[in-house]
């Protein structure tokens, strides 16, 4: 068996935890243009933009490298949580399984994190650990965090 593993880490971030999951939720098509370094596409490949079930295509830059993402949408709106399922892509040539989950928690009027919780497996014990990927993920969820609050 592959080795796998959860990356756990906290963004803090500013305004309303509920402004920033419904721009993860429903706002996707919006992320090229406020940090075109990290994200240059987000379409929809089935579905709705806040549909829960929906699939997405992102292209990306990661590592200097340009990739693409498929993912099918998990949307949990009790607990302001989105859940990427990794379905495709560069990410998924060496992995079996790649989760990542954005949850938006308030924890007083100025106070919000942004949990970002990472569930990985290795197609072989040859393939490296997405570390990789969880800092471009956090990066993503901090730079998105000014573009929240102009909206």
């Amino acid at each position: 068996m592959a080795t796998s593993g959860t990356y756990v880490t906290e963004v803090p971030l500013k305004g309303s935890a509920e402004k920033h999951y419904n721009r993860w939720k429903s706002e996707n098509h919006l992320f090229p243009d406020a940090i075109g370094h990290h994200i240059q596409g987000v379409t929809v490949h089935e579905g709705e933009w806040d549909s829960h079930g929906s699939i997405k295509i992102w292209n990306y830059t990661c590592d200097g490298k340009e990739e693409v993402f498929k993912e099918i949408r998990e949307n949990d709106d009790e607990n302001m949580a989105v859940t990427l399922r990794g379905l495709d892509g560069h990410v998924m040539e060496q992995l079996k399984v790649y989760d990542v989950i954005f949850q938006f928690i308030q924890k007083s009027p100025e106070d919000i994190i942004c949990k970002i919780t990472m569930i990985w497996e290795k197609r072989t014990d040859d393939s490296p650990e997405p570390i990789n990927y969880m800092k471009f993920v956090k990066s993503v969820a901090a730079d998105m965090d000014d573009h929240v609050l102009k909206a």
